[in-house]
C-alpha cells in the first residue's frame, strides 16, 4: 500500500487557501517528499501527518516555490530530535543550494546525504523505493520523478523443496538474498516466480510537454501533473516561461497511457481550475483538479 497526498498545488507563491508545491508518499514506514515550498510544513499539520519518518527529500529543481519551505522543516526535524540521516535528491548544485538555506538552520542533530543527478536520466533505490529522475524541459534544470514500488515474485515452497534447499533459507531468499552455503549457491529465481505488477506515480512540475514526460509517466497508476494555466489564451505565455497548459497535460496523460490524472501547480490568477477541466476530460476522462490535501492509497492488485 502507497499513501500519497499533494500538500500544495500551487505555484510562484502561497495564497490564502493554497500552499506552495509538494507531494508526500508514505510507504512500509517510510516517507518521502518532492519539493517543499513556502508552506509545506502547515499543509503536513493539517494533513495530521508527521515530518519524523521522512527519510528523502526530492527537489525537481531550485526556485524558490519549490523549495524555500526546507529551512523550517529542517529546523522542526531537528527540534524534535531527530538523529537518522536524511537523503536529499536534486539537480547539480544541490548541496551548495542547501548550505545556503542553512545560513539559517546551521546546527541539526542528523546527517544530511546529498545525491545529486547528473545525468539525464538517473535512478535511486531507496527505503523500498525506485526513483527515476528524468529531465524536463523549464528556464533551469528541472527533473521529473517517477516512483516505483516494485513487487517480486511468489515464493514457491515446492520449488524450495524440489532443489533441496535448506529451511532456514528460506525467508532470506524470498528477500532477495544470495546465499553461499560451502560449494553451493543458492539465489532468489530459484525459489521465486515471475515479478508481479507492482505500484507506479509519475510527478512533473514546471516544464513544457516532453517525451521523457510521456515515456516514463507510461502506465503509471497516477500522474501528477502541471497545469500551470486551465485558460486557452494562456498557450503562449506558457511556452514563453517553459510551463504547461491544462490541454498539454492531458494529452500527456492520454499518450502515457496512465491510470488517473491529477492537475497541479497553478498560477496565482487560476483561481478556480474546476471551471476549465471540461476540455480535459474530453482528451482523458480520468482526470481531476488537484487540490491541497488530495489524497489517495494505492493498493496492489489482487491476484
Amino acid at each position: 500500500m502507497l499513501d500519497l497526498c499533494l500538500l500544495g498545488c500551487g505555484g510562484m507563491m502561497p495564497l490564502p487557501r493554497r500552499w506552495l508545491t509538494a507531494l508526500m508518499t508514505r510507504y512500509n514506514g517510510s516517507t518521502l517528499l518532492i519539493d517543499c515550498g513556502e508552506g509545506t510544513q502547515i499543509a503536513v499539520r493539517e494533513k495530521g501527518w508527521s515530518f519524523k519518518p521522512i527519510d528523502v527529500i526530492c527537489f525537481t529543481h531550485f526556485h524558490g516555490d519549490h523549495i524555500s519551505g526546507l529551512p523550517g522543516i529542517l529546523l522542526t526535524m531537528g527540534n524534535a530530535e531527530r538523529t537518522e540521516p536524511l537523503t536529499l535528491i536534486g539537480p547539480k548544485g544541490l548541496e551548495k543550494v542547501v548550505n545556503s538555506l542553512r545560513i539559517i538552520a546551521p546546527e541539526l542533530p542528523f546527517e544530511l546525504k546529498f545525491l545529486e543527478i547528473t545525468d539525464h536520466e538517473q535512478v535511486f533505490e531507496l527505503h523500498g523505493y525506485k526513483i527515476t529522475a528524468f529531465r524536463v524541459n523549464h528556464n533551469v534544470p528541472c527533473y521529473g520523478y517517477t516512483l516505483e514500488i516494485l513487487r517480486q515474485g511468489r515464493f514457491s515452497p515446492e520449488r524450495a523443496k524440489q532443489q533441496e534447499i535448506p529451511l532456514k533459507y528460506w525467508n532470506p531468499l524470498q528477500k532477495g538474498q544470495t546465499i553461499r552455503d560451502g560449494d553451493m549457491v543458492y539465489t532468489p529465481d530459484m525459489v521465486l516466480g515471475e515479478a508481479r505488477k507492482g505500484l507506479k506515480v509519475t510527478y512533473t512540475t514546471d516544464t513544457r510537454p516532453t517525451r521523457s514526460i510521456s515515456q516514463h509517466a507510461a502506465d503509471s497508476d497516477l500522474f501528477i501533473c502541471e497545469g500551470m494555466y486551465g485558460e486557452p489564451d494562456k498557450v503562449e505565455k506558457a511556452k514563453q516561461y517553459k510551463h504547461m497548459t491544462f490541454r498539454e497535460a492531458a494529452v500527456l496523460a492520454r499518450d502515457a497511457d496512465v491510470k488517473e490524472l491529477w492537475l497541479t501547480h497553478y498560477s496565482p490568477s487560476l483561481v478556480r481550475p474546476e471551471d476549465y477541466m471540461g476540455q480535459v476530460t474530453e482528451i482523458f476522462p480520468n482526470a481531476f483538479p488537484g487540490k491541497d490535501g488530495k489524497s489517495v492509497e494505492l493498493n496492489f492488485e489482487e491476484e
